[in-house]
């Protein structure tokens, strides 16, 4: 067992590598052992090309060796036809006589199906290796597969009296509570999750660009609310661009970069939005503003993370920051870069 999970650890390092390249893919990681020897290992790279166990298996410089090793892999192996062939069919074409899984596939058209066909085929197989952590690495796609809706993280900085900005207008700058270090690792979160929203008032008061830029890596896909569509046309999310999609319920024309999304139902629930938003692909949310908005998901219980960075700076006055529900309103600091995780368990 304890060998198991020394391998099984050497598949979570590699799947981390496809971080914000893969989705709606989940990242995977594989290693090929024989005779207590690494001889091949492999990571999904991006989305559509060669899976993890293709990578690793085309990795063995003798191929010979196969009969008699073990294939290591965080997730279990794939079993349909999708945008590559199903691995499991090339681990059984390989002769690998043992294959160790992390945890189970949700997604429908594989869900215990990989695991049935190598077993099927005479290859000795063990599931359940760091299983949790195999989960947790894939949290947003294990989630969204499972439950038809996107993993939702919440992100606000705030003063250490409990306010997010002043009271302002749109020619004011917004205040300041990051720093670069925690403003750094924003831009790493945006680059890893699928989209990233915010409020007709955010979008209006602080133009922002909500795009990646202190990190590499691809920008998430851009989601407004504007029910009433009241937003002007030359705000930076519709001039420069990268894609932006609004969420209405008024008729609208796309334009330029611009979709609009129409909901039929007037103040459709955040619930059945996030589930048209799952439709639409997306599996993972960042959501970045208003406070408004903000403190709506965390009313209607729509969150499963939040990430409230606390700052020394004290304002006296200004927009309140939003309260989660069990925890205290002024939040004392967990680590160097003040930033706290809080997880709703929904």
């Amino acid at each position: 067992m304890f060998r198991d999970e020394f391998y099984m650890r050497r598949c979570l390092q590699l799947a981390r590598r496809g971080a914000g390249q893969v989705s709606p893919n989940p990242m995977v990681g594989a290693v090929l052992v024989c005779d207590g020897c690494i001889i091949g290992e492999g990571y999904h790279r991006r989305c559509g090309e060669a899976h993890a166990e293709v990578n690793a298996i085309n990795a063995v410089k003798d191929d010979s060796l196969l009969s008699r090793s073990t294939l290591y892999v965080s997730l279990e192996p794939c079993s349909h036809y999708g945008k590559t062939p199903p691995c499991a069919e090339l681990i059984i074409r390989k002769n690998i006589p043992r294959v160790v899984v992390g945890c189970l596939d949700p997604f429908e058209k594989v869900s215990g199906r990989g695991v049935r066909m190598l077993r099927s085929a005479g290859i000795e197989v063990v599931t359940g290796i760091l299983e949790q952590e195999c989960k947790d690495l894939n949290r947003f796609f294990m989630f969204a597969q499972i439950r038809k809706t996107p993993y939702v993280i919440l992100k606000w900085a705030q003063s250490a009296d409990g306010y997010i900005d002043r009271k302002r207008d749109e020619r004011e700058p917004a205040e300041t509570f990051s720093s670069p270090v925690t403003a750094t690792l924003v831009h790493k979160l945006r680059s890893e999750v699928d989209a990233i929203c915010v409020g007709t008032g955010t979008a209006r008061l602080d133009n922002p660009l909500l795009n990646v830029r202190r990190w590499s890596g691809k920008s998430p896909l851009r989601i407004v609310f504007d029910r009433q569509r009241v937003l002007p046309a030359y705000l930076k999310l519709f001039t420069d661009g990268l894609p932006t999609r609004v969420l209405t319920e008024v008729e609208a024309e796309n334009f330029g970069n611009v979709q609009f999304w129409k909901s039929d139902v007037k103040k459709l629930s955040l619930e059945s939005w996030l589930k048209i938003l799952f439709e639409h692909g997306i599996q993972s949310l960042l959501v970045e503003g208003g406070a408004s908005l903000l403190q709506s998901f965390i009313n209607e219980g729509c969150w499963n993370e939040a990430r409230v960075e606390v700052s020394e700076k004290r304002i006296r006055d200004g927009v309140a920051a939003p309260l989660l529900s069990g925890f205290p309103s002024h939040i004392q600091s967990f680590d160097e870069t003040k930033i706290c995780c809080f997880l709703n368990k929904r």
